[in-house]
């Protein structure tokens, strides 16, 4: 097997603007400097003529870069801001629901030093850095293997079962037909060379290269999030109904192995109320920045946590999250839990619907203004505004994501503890292996 090439879209405007920093190659000519590409009518304007599609590839491929002008990152989080951003390799322009789409065509491993380098801090530790090396390979290869098998297939990305009393749905990168995956947290953060990757980093990927986490002949589908709140939740809680052998339950720790069964609502409700030992519950501020950059940073409390809500705020922020009108809120019902506690089934009652909606993300976007920091919650009400209407919500929590596969805190603990990257994948990857595939 060959080094692969990744399609990566990073922006996704009527009018984008970049500058090719070195001598780019389209249509047999030389261009460099700054360019601008309009949408018009379907179709792309560039330097007065219309285009279907553009393809910018680098004379030098080793070297040249290109940079993109006011890119927005953290979509739909409470940090959300533009910046412009730096990208080696091939820059492609297309047309996409009205507007125009940047596409990065990178070689594999040069876009994983970038998402290492985006994802993790540059004072994470060696193992630390290698392990997210080998998984963000094996989640990147495994969603393209996935994405030709979905076009082949004609088959969609996003999964909804609606009927008059429940709304579940996930999303898996629904949106990403046109190329692999996108440049924010909604697949991985990529930032191209826009923040610069020591040394450490390119020592991860260069000491894993080609390796990839396998399970029974197939590369492993290797999600990951910040925090999994002490207990792994399986795959099939949050997207399709699909149970991986490799992604089952299972405690966040080497010393305390037991784990009570979260699908039961009154176990899971003593877990999320107390703190039990694991290797993410930590509030080492070293250990931490190793995984939280400045912006992720700026949320402390994650392993348990709290957020309150008015009957006037809960009820605004629903209708306008879901964009339907359940009356004022008179309750919040669990229904259904997976394995570390997080609802994949949660019943809204309304003084004017009542609808029980699925799966975890469904419900933290619902539930909060951008993304809750996870669906493993339990609801206390408090007062009345009328009879059998409570006047406020508090929600507490556990966890930050959908906490299937690594749990990025906790990996960083197992670093500082001591333990190597193979052992920290096999951690939470369960009877997984690890092979070199080029």
């Amino acid at each position: 097997m060959q080094e692969p090439k990744v399609q990566v879209g990073i922006m996704f405007e009527p009018q984008i603007e970049f500058d090719l920093l070195a001598p780019y190659r389209i249509n047999g000519k030389e261009v460099s400097g700054k360019q601008q590409v309009c949408h018009q009518e379907g179709k792309i304007l560039w330097n007065g003529t219309t285009y279907d599609e553009l393809l910018f590839e680098p004379v030098e491929e080793a070297t040249a870069a290109f940079e993109l002008i006011d890119v927005t990152i953290g979509i739909n989080f409470h940090w959300e801001r533009k910046e412009n951003q730096r990208f080696l390799g091939s820059l492609r322009v297309i047309v996409e629901n009205g507007k125009l789409t940047a596409v990065n065509v990178i070689r594999v491993e040069d876009y994983l030093t970038s998402v290492i380098s985006s994802e993790m801090s540059a004072t994470a530790s060696l193992e630390l850095l290698k392990a997210h090396a080998v998984i963000s390979r094996s989640w990147l290869l495994a969603q393209i293997q996935k994405n030709k098998e979905l076009v082949e297939e004609h088959t969609d990305y996003c999964a909804c079962h609606q009927n008059d009393e429940e709304l579940i749905r996930w999303y898996d990168r629904e949106d990403h037909v046109n190329f692999d995956v996108c440049a924010d947290d909604h697949c991985q953060r990529y930032q191209g060379i826009t923040r610069a990757s020591t040394e450490i980093v390119k020592q991860a990927i260069a000491a894993t290269r080609g390796q990839l986490l396998m399970f029974d002949g197939k590369i492993c589908d290797a999600r990951f999030s910040k925090c999994c709140g002490g207990a792994y939740e399986e795959f099939q809680y949050c997207w399709e109904d699909k149970k991986y052998s490799y992604l089952v339950k299972q405690r966040d720790s080497k010393t305390n192995t037991e784990l009570p069964d979260l699908t039961n609502e009154a176990e899971a409700d003593k877990w999320i109320r107390t703190s039990p030992e694991a290797f993410c519950n930590t509030t080492d501020k070293k250990i931490l920045s190793q995984v939280l950059n400045n912006y992720d940073q700026e949320t402390t409390d994650f392993y348990r946590w709290k957020v309150e809500y008015t009957q006037d705020e809960l009820s605004a922020l629903i209708l306008k999250r879901s964009g339907v009108d359940y009356g004022q809120i008179i309750d919040l019902v669990p229904i259904a839990r997976g394995t570390s506690g997080r609802l994949w089934k949660l019943k809204i009652v309304g003084t004017k619907k009542t609808l029980t909606i699925g799966k975890e993300l469904e419900i933290r976007r619902t539930l909060s203004p951008s993304h809750l920091y996870s669906s493993a919650f339990v609801v206390d009400k408090e007062g009345e505004v009328a009879e059998g209407i409570p006047a406020k919500f508090t929600l507490v929590g556990a966890g930050w994501g959908h906490g299937v596969g690594l749990c990025q805190i906790g990996a960083a603990v197992m670093g500082e503890q001591g333990y190597n990257y193979k052992e920290i994948l096999l951690h939470y990857f369960i009877n997984a292996s690890i092979e070199k595939l080029y």
